[in-house]
């Protein structure tokens, strides 16, 4: 069969990335270092390293002032189109070293700006040509041949050719850079002659393409001499032209650019800010013009100010994930499970954030493959979920203890909460807020706990459900199944059907209740265009953003 696009995901700041607690965060990416998914080559498994970096976007996003409304002078403009934007994010890499480090900060900075896969991604998660032009997949799903543009060339004007491309990904695999598991399925990658790539497969692999669209999938310069850690040769429409570790990178448009995304502004300055404060006031006064994330709630003195600023939201796949002990002496019974997804208000969670996020009723998010709207499984019913622990054996006289422990990066509201929504229907809610290395232990590693809630921010991520070794404790032969023939698919079709499936069997089990998906908030100048909203967290694509004084 024949594939011009297909379906594609995962994110966090560099492992040595240090912050305060914050409100809106993924503990995903921490976790790759302790722990390796099965079916490595069915999805990425750097989940475990994405809880980290969103664990910093959460708590850099909680708690800055309130301020005032930007001057009528800083909003005045000349209607000149700037040769620099600066843009303020939270995660900042401690090196440029993609091959080895850790860390979502460095594919949200590198990735289709100054490194190019062999596929991309677009803002709705699909795969993309970037390097291939287009790509073939034989009937039994092994074979991927893929037929490259022409005259490209990296930054330093070296050709790129598919030596080059080859050279890449078995060198990912044979040196086991980062994420190089992902490719375990991969049996060979040869080029045939300049302009096609041809990667062969042990078995089918649906989420392939998917992959070569992250790190797996970069191309670099074999030829080049340079230090990774600092500098960067690729072959995107940007290089680096100055790198403060932790503070600020900055980018400039590559001469030697091959493509279509040519730069439309010839520097872009990406500064972090671990600061709350710094970051609102970094916007307020011009020192940047584009900032992200910020929570809704901050944001609002800049929404209301639509004379000068705009703020909007854009679409993800962080998954809040209220998780139920699957093995746990209580929550082992489907009816306790299923009476704590009918007392939890979801949109009474929402509202209380600002409104930005969304509903999510199943372990699949919308820019996901298999995403089925599976909210009306579970509505907000106290007497349902009173009759369901009544059946449980629980009643007033002889309530359902629990205890709900997460890491002190996702705050305290939330845990207060759902302490309230769960009390209403005869569950006593004890809430233990720990410091994340305790819950790595007693949580992830131990699976010592009753419920437990993290944001899982990884795209493509359903595999955990498939692992029953997970610290999710659920087991479903069922599901394994579906996902296992959702892998090993030989179309969008059918893998996105199979996924389906298997998705609509766990949110119908409870084994976890998934209470928002949650989205990206971003605030900019007015006068900014080309920013993208969907995903920046994960990939950032600035070769279109212009600003307009």
């Amino acid at each position: 069969m024949s594939h011009d696009h297909g379906a594609y995901g995962d994110a966090d700041a560099t492992e040595e990335q240090k912050t305060t607690p914050a409100a809106g965060a993924s503990t995903d990416a921490t976790l790759e270092g302790r722990a390796k998914s099965p079916n490595q080559h069915h999805g990425p498994k750097a989940w475990v390293w994405a809880l980290v970096a969103a664990i910093a976007v959460v708590a850099i996003v909680i708690g800055a002032t309130v301020f005032g409304r930007k001057s009528d002078d800083g909003a005045s403009g000349s209607g000149q189109t700037a040769d620099t934007v600066t843009i303020g994010l939270k995660l900042a890499p401690t090196n440029l070293d993609i091959r080895n480090q850790s860390g979502s900060a460095l594919d949200q900075l590198l990735i289709g700006n100054v490194y190019e896969g062999l596929v991309g991604r677009d803002s709705d998660n699909q795969v993309v040509p970037a390097i291939a032009k287009s790509w073939k997949v034989s009937d039994d799903g092994l074979t991927y041949t893929f037929a490259l543009n022409e005259n490209m060339s990296f930054s330093n004007g070296d050709a790129l050719t598919a030596e080059d491309v080859a050279w890449s990904i078995n060198e990912l695999i044979d040196q086991q850079y980062h994420d190089a598991d992902a490719l375990d399925g991969v049996t060979s990658v040869t080029a045939d002659g300049e302009n096609t790539v041809v990667i062969t497969l042990e078995a089918p692999n649906s989420n392939l393409l998917w992959t070569l669209t992250g790190r797996p999938g970069l191309v670099f310069d074999k030829d080049a001499d340079y230090d990774a850690k600092t500098e960067a040769v690729g072959s995107g429409p940007y290089t680096v032209s100055k790198f403060v570790a932790n503070d600020s990178v900055t980018l400039t448009a590559n001469e030697n650019y091959w493509g279509e995304h040519t730069a439309k502004t010839p520097t872009v300055v990406v500064k972090y800010y671990n600061d709350d404060n710094a970051a609102v006031n970094a916007l307020k006064s011009g020192d940047v013009q584009v900032l992200a994330p910020i929570t809704e709630n901050l944001a609002e003195p800049f929404a209301s100010d639509s004379e000068h600023y705009t703020v909007q939201a854009g679409d993800g796949t962080d998954k809040y994930v209220l998780a139920f002990n699957s093995k746990g002496e209580k929550t082992s019974d489907q009816r306790v499970r299923q009476a704590i997804r009918y007392a939890i208000d979801h949109d009474e969670l929402i509202a209380s954030r600002g409104g930005a996020d969304t509903a999510l009723g199943g372990p699949i998010p919308s820019l996901d493959p298999g995403y089925e709207d599976l909210t009306d499984l579970y509505p907000h019913d106290v007497d349902k979920a009173k009759e369901l622990l009544a059946e449980a054996g629980y009643s007033t006289d002889h309530p359902l203890e629990l205890t709900l422990t997460y890491a002190n990066t996702y705050g305290t509201e939330l845990g207060d909460q759902l302490r309230s929504q769960l009390k209403e229907v005869g569950i006593e809610l004890t809430v233990n807020v720990v410091e994340f290395s305790t819950w790595l232990q007693d949580v992830y590693t131990n699976h010592d706990y009753d419920l437990s809630l993290v944001d899982h921010n990884e795209s493509h991520d359903f595999y955990q459900w498939a692992d029953p070794d997970y610290y999710y404790g659920y087991d479903n032969a069922e599901v394994q199944r579906l996902y296992a023939e959702g892998v090993a698919a030989t179309s969008d079709e059918e893998r996105d059907a199979k996924f389906a499936q298997a998705a609509a069997l766990v949110s119908q089990d409870a084994p976890a209740d998934w209470l928002f998906n949650y989205r990206i908030t971003t605030a900019m100048v007015n006068g900014v265009e080309g920013f993208p909203f969907n995903m920046n967290q994960t990939l950032l694509p600035l070769y279109d953003v212009t600003y307009t004084e």
